[in-house]
């Protein structure tokens, strides 16, 4: 851990506390937070609130940046590799390269332009629904608010009527 514990210049890992840096590269690592409270002898619960903090958040960031840059080499190595291996499964070889893409922020999980336009043009379509139900029921209600005040409307001529009938 010592070779990684100062991320950059004044990085917010660099300010962070020893514990509090522990955390941040065993949640990088996918570490439980169980795992993690133990090693630091600490409660779950204060690395929840540390997880909330603005500081601590980006000292995550910053850790991340920080571990994938210096790790990205080796990655690309171990990536080569696989690919020019001609053993390597076609899917091991596609599963690696997406992997270290999605980690250097190169590749969404499911995200193509494609596919984000039709994402967006289905919202708008969805809009457009609601609109469309939300002004129906409005012209219903005023429908309905129109008969029931035709029925009350003849309702009370007919008790008007009554009325006179008796008198």
């Amino acid at each position: 851990m010592k070779s990684i514990i100062k991320a950059g210049k004044d990085s917010a890992f660099d300010r962070l506390t020893k514990k509090k840096k522990i955390a941040v590269i065993r949640l990088f690592e996918g570490a439980t937070l169980k795992s993690i409270s133990q090693e630091i002898d600490c409660h779950i619960n204060t690395i929840e609130n540390w997880k909330n903090n603005e500081e601590f958040q980006q000292a995550r960031i910053d850790y991340s940046i920080y571990a994938l840059n210096h790790l990205l080499p080796d990655a690309v190595a171990s990536l080569s590799q696989l690919i020019n291996h001609s053993k390597t499964p076609a899917m091991v070889k596609l599963q690696a390269i997406q992997t270290v893409l999605k980690h250097a922020n190169l590749l969404s999980d499911n995200g193509t332009p494609e596919l984000d336009a039709a994402r967006i043009r289905k919202a708008n379509a969805d809009a457009r629904v609601a609109e469309a139900r939300a002004k129906a029921m409005e012209d219903n209600g005023q429908d309905m608010e129109q008969l029931l005040d035709k029925m009350l409307d003849t309702l009370t001529k007919e008790s008007d009527k009554e009325s006179k009938k008796k008198s």
